[in-house]
């Protein structure tokens, strides 16, 4: 619900500033409707209704269409469940309408081929089951934003809130970057300037059938930062080396030496968020002496320096239990 009345109450808000803010029009730019495959109330995943004023049978041309997150089942998304619905909006987009996602959203855009051949984002939790349901839609999704098609008129943003990425993006096409920061401004929104790459945990895949590389990755989860895992690995694995590191990469789909690095950059990333270690301190404890190396490389991985990182996402003293502020005074 957040992000289909995030987006609603955004872009729905500019009579609120009529008169009272020089850098927004004072005509409302937007005519913001819900919509359903009929008129009704419409029973969401949390279990509140909402009511869809229209049904898309009674809309014949729409400027932007604008699908909110869904949840997708563990079993993967089944295409053909709302035909009637990726017909209208396939036709909204034939008459130049443009296509947006928040999220999961773009499983039932991507339904039309309209995104077949073009870049797209989607919440990193779905990105398998996005990647196999629509093989020919390439999947970015460490990116917060994508635009991609003829004029730009197929947009998708990534996880969760980065609907507050989508919003504004409209905004500044249609209003204009001074009304953007206005609104960004009022509603506390936040460009994710970094991308999404901070946020994604690595969990390396695991149903792949290879029972000598599963056997690897159990061992390194708990010995990741001994000196030469990937020796060790090899070494345990009683494969030859470059057999070992063809099966590895083929069954994970990261190289040995890269899900090393990844899972060490993860371990580093709790420490930062529940720790106050020294950063040089969080390098050796994950396996790394030369604290440069590793400052370099998790800001290659997460986007973010180690500090930054830290100060992002370590629970602020206003927000930790007055006996925990007290300890750490």
């Amino acid at each position: 619900m957040s992000t289909l009345l995030g987006i609603h109450d955004v872009l729905s808000s500019f009579p609120l500033f009529s008169g009272r803010d020089s850098a927004l029009p004072t005509t409302p730019p937007f005519t913001v409707e819900i919509v359903g495959r009929e008129r009704g109330p419409i029973r969401l995943a949390n279990g509140l209704t909402l009511e869809a004023r229209r049904g898309i049978s009674e809309i014949r041309k729409s400027d932007i269409v604008i699908a909110p997150s869904m949840i997708v089942a563990e079993a993967g998304w089944r295409t053909g469940r709302y035909p009637e619905l990726v017909d209208w909006v396939a036709r909204m987009h034939a008459q130049g309408a443009l296509l947006c996602s928040a999220c999961s959203g773009v499983f039932l855009l991507a339904e039309t081929g309209a995104f077949d051949g073009h870049p797209t984002t989607v919440h990193w939790g779905y990105a398998e089951h996005f990647a196999k349901a629509f093989p020919a839609v390439p999947l970015q999704p460490e990116r917060v934003l994508v635009t991609a098609g003829e004029r730009d008129r197929l947009v998708s943003s990534g996880a969760s809130t980065s609907w507050h990425d989508l919003v504004l993006y409209l905004i500044v096409r249609y209003v204009g970057a001074t009304a953007a920061q206005s609104i960004a401004r009022f509603f506390a929104l936040q460009w994710h300037h970094e991308g999404l790459a901070p946020y994604i945990m690595f969990e390396g895949r695991q149903n792949h059938g290879d029972a000598a590389v599963a056997d690897a990755q159990a061992w390194l989860t708990r010995h990741f930062s001994v000196a030469a895992p990937v020796e060790e690995m090899v070494k345990r694995s009683g494969l030859a080396e470059r057999t070992f590191k063809r099966r590895f990469t083929q069954a994970t789909g990261c190289t040995p030496i890269d899900y090393v690095q990844r899972l060490r950059v993860e371990d580093a990333k709790r420490r930062l968020e529940r720790t106050e270690a020294p950063v040089d301190e969080i390098s050796w404890r994950v396996g790394y002496e030369d604290p440069a190396f590793f400052r370099r490389l998790f800001k290659r991985l997460t986007g973010l320096a180690p500090g930054a990182y830290r100060r992002r996402f370590q629970v602020p003293a206003y927000a930790q239990s007055p006996g925990r502020r007290k300890r750490g005074a």
